[in-house]
C-alpha cells in the first residue's frame, strides 16, 4: 500500500510522465523510529530518474505519477512497495515501512527525445517559475491569515480580562456605598435613641427618650 499526502499544493498542470526525466528533492525516514536514512537536503543535490525504468522502489513509481511540478508530498510506503523482507542494509531493516517527503522540482524530456522548439522550452520554464511564485504567495497568505487570527484571539482574550477587572471594581464600589448607607442608618438610629426630651414642671424634672 502507498499513501500520498500533499503537503504543499500547486496550481499548475505539468506532471511527471514516462516520457520525461524528473528531478526531486527528498528525505527518507523509517516510520518506526523517525530516523533519517537518506536525504538530498544536506548537500542540496538533485535526485533524477525516469518513470517506468524500474530504477526506484514501486512506491515512487506509483506516487510520483500523481504529483505536479513544484508540489511537495509525503509518501508512506509499506514494505511490499519498498524493500520488502530483504531490506536495504545497513540503513533499512527488513519489513520496514518508509516515509518520504518529496518535492517534484522539474520534469524534462528524457535523453534522446526531441526537445521541441526553444520558445516552447522557454515557455515551459516560465510556467514553472510562475507556479513556484504562486505557491509561495499562497503559503505567505496562509501564514498571514494565521497570524491575524492569532492576534485577534489575543485581543479578544485581553478584552475579556479587562471586562472582568471592570466588573470587580464595580462590585467593590457598590459594596462601599452600601456600607456607607448602612453605617449612616446605624448612626441615625443611635442618635434617635439617644435623643431626650426634657420638660420642666412645677417642682419636677421629666426626661423622655
Amino acid at each position: 500500500m502507498v499513501e500520498v499526502e500533499v503537503l504543499s499544493k500547486v496550481y499548475g498542470t505539468e506532471t511527471a510522465t514516462t516520457a520525461s526525466e524528473s528531478d526531486f528533492h527528498y528525505e527518507g525516514t523509517l516510520a518506526d523510529t523517525g530516523e533519517v536514512f537518506d536525504t538530498t537536503h544536506e548537500d542540496n543535490t538533485i535526485f533524477s530518474f525516469e518513470l517506468g525504468k524500474g530504477s526506484v522502489i514501486k512506491a515512487w513509481e506509483v506516487a510520483v505519477k500523481t504529483m505536479k511540478v513544484g508540489e511537495v508530498a509525503k509518501i508512506i510506503c509499506k514494505p511490499e512497495y519498498a524493500y520488502g523482507s530483504a531490506g536495504s542494509p545497513p540503513d533499512i531493516p527488513p519489513e520496514a515501512t518508509l516515509v518520504f517527503e518529496v518535492e517534484l522540482v522539474a520534469c524534462r524530456p528524457r535523453k534522446g527525445s526531441s526537445l521541441g522548439s526553444v520558445s516552447e522550452e522557454r515557455a515551459r520554464l516560465e510556467e514553472l517559475k510562475k507556479q513556484r511564485e504562486l505557491a509561495a504567495a499562497v503559503k505567505e497568505e496562509e501564514k498571514k491569515k494565521r497570524e491575524e487570527a492569532k492576534a485577534a484571539a489575543a485581543a479578544r482574550l485581553q478584552a475579556k480580562l479587562e471586562a472582568k477587572k471592570g466588573q470587580g471594581k464595580g462590585k467593590d464600589n457598590t459594596n462601599m456605598m452600601f456600607g456607607k448607607i448602612l453605617h449612616n442608618q446605624q448612626l441615625a438610629t443611635t442618635f434617635s435613641r439617644a435623643t431626650a426630651t426634657v420638660t420642666f414642671n412645677e417642682g419636677s424634672l421629666k426626661v423622655e427618650t
